[in-house]
């Protein structure tokens, strides 16, 4: 069980991979948003596989490259500050999704870092629409 992740957004995750798994899938909105306390990286989280305890989501380590990918919550739970020894990663208590996760991936790749600009992420709207009609 995940200490960093409420019960009750671990449940919409779980909800989101086994529609996924389904083929009921669709473009989930990030359920949860974790961050580095001492860092830049981020991740943008919408299923989550229980038997693995494996995320899927967008992933930014703050080095300028996103991807869509897996983690581990227990590897992430497990980092810990090298001298302080506190929890590294924290999840955001303020966050909520406003756009489907392609949105904020397509945003990521104009910009090189997850973004929550509302600009940013309008334009990043307006470029998955014009590739659909084309």
């Amino acid at each position: 069980m995940s200490k960093m992740i409420s019960e009750d957004l671990r449940t919409i995750m779980i909800q989101n991979a086994f529609e996924v798994q389904n083929e009921l899938g669709k473009d989930h909105a990030p359920v949860v948003k974790l961050h580095s306390k001492y860092g830049k990286a981020i991740w943008l989280l919408s299923e989550l596989d229980t038997a693995n305890n494996i995320a899927f989501g967008l992933c930014d380590l703050g080095q300028g490259l996103t991807e869509l990918s897996y983690v581990s919550i227990e590897h992430l739970e497990s980092i810990k500050h090298a001298r302080l020894k506190v929890p590294m990663v924290e999840m955001d208590r303020d966050f909520v999704s406003q756009y489907p996760m392609s949105v904020y991936a397509e945003a990521a790749k104009m910009v090189k870092r997850i973004t929550e600009d509302k600009e940013i992420l309008e334009r990043a709207v307006k470029a998955i629409a014009e590739r659909e009609f084309k």
